[in-house]
């Protein structure tokens, strides 16, 4: 009896040839780049200087090192990512726990929650730039209202406010892919769970903790992974809101390399700014990851 028969590895072996092509873009749009950049971190390498570009070894790196916007931009990159991420899972829970019940208008509210998900990201700091307007800011009029404050606030202009009002821009601006993905999650939990859970005499909170808690632990652990990348890497929301500014208040370190690229047109040290910001993000999902691990054999 013959195991491997032509028609068999043809057909184990066509869906590999057929992937390819799409292999090969792959490699050239995300791998290449890639590595270029890696290459070009060891040069300098300044666009106004081009005839100047030379290898440089470890001279980028070093002299990161000793950049005081580097050590506020790792302060501020740990600050955006760490109090963001929390706050748009914990309110993007409650908002699918509150969508997964019945009740009128359900469909809509649901719709409506993609809004902030769905619009660009210049268009959502173009529109909280002008809600945090000192001048003719709506937010400063409410406040001012209900009398929270008797004299309107620079947001945005301010080193204390800076940063925490634009973290609050991101936690709006996310909490729609939180809500979405628990609640897909949610809805694919058998009910006679909840009903046997019923018969048993269990609360709201120990079918929470019991039921729908380990059934969502896969969703939320690749949610929160994914959302603590697009977070640190995201760029449009600061940068066109304050520009990492007043200062270095509210830059990150995405935020410095991008504007060590694009402004100062100095590749080789944007280039070495972003192969540090890698190792930091690697560094955090190794943390997360075996914490999560670990959550996960304790229980």
């Amino acid at each position: 009896m013959k195991i491997f028969s032509p028609k068999l590895n043809h057909f184990d072996f066509a869906p590999i040839i057929m992937l390819i092509p799409a292999a090969i873009i792959l490699l050239c749009v995300i791998l290449y780049p890639i590595l270029n950049a890696i290459g070009m971190s060891f040069q300098f390498y300044v666009i106004s200087r081009w005839k100047e570009r030379r290898f440089v070894g470890l001279e980028n790196y070093i002299k990161i090192l000793s950049d005081d916007a580097f050590h506020v931009a790792i302060v501020n990159s740990l600050r955006w990512v760490f109090i963001t991420v929390p706050s748009q899972f914990l309110v993007g829970l409650i908002l699918a726990l509150l969508l997964n019940r019945k009740f009128k208008g359900r469909g809509f509210i649901r719709s409506i929650c993609m809004i902030p998900w769905v619009t660009s990201g210049v268009v959502i700091a173009l529109m909280w730039s002008w809600i945090y307007n000192s001048n003719f800011g709506v937010l400063n009029d409410i406040l001012k209202r209900i009398g929270l404050i008797s004299t309107n606030i620079a947001f945005l202009a301010n080193h204390d406010t800076a940063l925490n009002s634009q973290i609050v821009v991101m936690i709006w601006q996310g909490i729609p892919f939180f809500t979405v993905m628990l609640l897909a999650s949610m809805q694919s939990i058998p009910l006679d769970l909840y009903e046997a859970a019923n018969v048993a005499g269990a609360n709201a909170l120990q079918k929470f903790r019991y039921i729908t808690l380990p059934f969502l632990m896969p969703t939320i652990f690749i949610t929160s992974l994914l959302r603590f990348i697009w977070v640190a890497n995201n760029v449009d929301i600061i940068y066109q809101m304050t520009q990492g500014g007043p200062g270095y208040s509210s830059l990150t370190l995405s935020v410095y390399a991008y504007m060590k690229a694009q402004k100062s047109m100095d590749f080789g040290y944007a280039s070495a700014l972003a192969v540090y910001g890698t190792l930091f993000m690697s560094i955090l999902m190794v943390v997360y990851i075996r914490l999560l691990n670990k959550k996960e054999q304790n229980r």
